[in-house]
C-alpha cells in the first residue's frame, strides 16, 4: 500500500464501513493526536469500539494496530510537500479562514486539559536552577525560540538565544556549555537536523536538555530530560504555532510567578528607564 497512509485512507474512504469510515476521519482530522492514542482510547474518540480499530488496521493491511500507528507516524514525520499541502487543504476545507481559526482553538482546548502539570513544574524548576539557559529553534521554531529569550531576559539574567544562521556558528556560540546548563529546544515536523546534531553536542558536553515538541516520536524528546508536549497543527503548508506560543506564555507567567520580588524588581528598573529616555513617547522632563 502507499507509504502514506493518510492520502491511503482518503482514496479507500467508499469501501470503508460505517465504523471504519469514523476512525479514518478522526484520524484525517487529527492525525498527529492520532498518532500517540491506543487502539482503545482511538476508539472511544471516533465513537467505535476497540476491536473496530484493530480490525480497521487489518482492513488498511497491516499486521496489526501498534503496526498502523507507526506507519502514521512515519507519515506524520516526512509530512507533505508544500504542493500536496495547499491542494488538501483547498479541497478539504471550503471555508479556510474559519477552519484554521477553529483547529487552533481546537487544539488550544486539548492542550489545556491533558498538558502534564508535573512536566510543566519539573521544566520550571531546571530553568530556575539553571546556571546558564540556551535557548535553540531553527526554521519556523525560530520564531517561537525569540520570543522566548525576548521576555526571558527580562526576568534572567543568563540568557542565550542561540543564532542558527550557521552550523558552525552554532557550536561556537556553545562553546561554554556544559553541565548546570539548560538547553531549551524547540522542534516541530519536518524536525531538523541542525537542532537534532545541536542537543546531542549539548547533551555530550553535560547540559540539561528541555524538549519543547510535538509528541513522544519527536528525535529531540528522545534526547532530553524534560519535555513540554505541544501540537503544532497543520492545514496547508503553514505550521500553526498558535498552541507552542501560548505554552511559551504559560511558561513565563509561572517564572515570573515564582520570580515574584525579583521580576517586579526587574520591570520597576525597566519602567524608569523607558520613562527616562522617552522609550513609548514619555521622559521624566514632561
Amino acid at each position: 500500500m502507499s507509504k502514506n497512509i493518510l492520502r491511503a485512507m482518503e482514496q479507500d474512504m467508499g469501501r470503508f464501513s460505517k465504523g471504519q469510515k469514523r476512525i479514518a476521519r478522526y484520524i484525517l482530522d487529527h492525525a498527529e493526536k492520532a498518532a500517540s492514542l491506543t487502539a482503545g482510547r482511538l476508539g472511544e474518540l471516533a465513537q467505535v469500539s476497540e476491536s473496530t480499530v484493530v480490525r480497521f488496521a487489518s482492513e488498511l493491511g497491516y499486521g496489526g494496530y501498534p503496526e498502523m500507528q507507526k506507519a502514521l507516524q512515519e507519515t506524520l514525520r516526512s509530512r507533505l510537500t508544500a504542493p500536496e499541502r495547499l491542494r488538501d487543504a483547498d479541497a478539504r476545507f471550503p471555508d479556510l479562514p474559519g477552519a484554521v481559526l477553529r483547529r487552533d482553538m481546537e487544539t488550544l482546548r486539548v492542550v489545556a486539559a491533558q498538558s502534564s502539570r508535573d512536566d510543566f513544574r519539573d521544566v520550571v524548576e531546571r530553568i530556575l536552577s539553571a546556571r546558564h539557559v540556551y535557548i535553540l529553534g531553527v526554521r519556523s521554531s525560530s520564531f517561537v525560540a525569540g520570543y522566548l529569550n525576548f521576555y526571558l531576559h527580562f526576568l534572567l539574567e543568563q540568557v542565550t538565544l542561540v543564532q542558527s544562521n550557521a552550523a558552525g556558528e552554532i557550536f561556537e556560540q556553545l562553546f561554554r556549555i556544559g553541565p548546570g546548563d539548560v538547553m531549551i529546544a524547540l522542534s516541530f515536523p519536518r524536525y531538523s537536523p541542525v537542532t537534532v546534531n545541536t542537543v546531542k553536542f549539548a547533551r555530550d558536553r553535560g547540559a540539561s536538555i528541555v524538549a519543547v515538541t510535538d509528541n513522544v516520536q519527536s528525535p529531540v524528546y528522545a534526547l532530553s530530560e524534560a519535555s513540554l508536549l505541544v501540537p503544532c497543527e497543520m492545514i496547508s503548508f503553514v505550521d500553526s504555532m498558535v498552541a507552542p506560543l501560548s505554552m511559551m506564555n504559560a511558561l513565563l507567567v509561572e517564572l515570573a510567578h515564582r520570580l515574584n520580588a525579583d521580576a517586579s524588581e526587574a520591570f520597576s528598573r525597566l519602567e524608569d528607564i523607558w520613562n527616562e529616555y522617552g522609550v513609548f513617547g514619555r521622559t521624566d522632563e514632561e
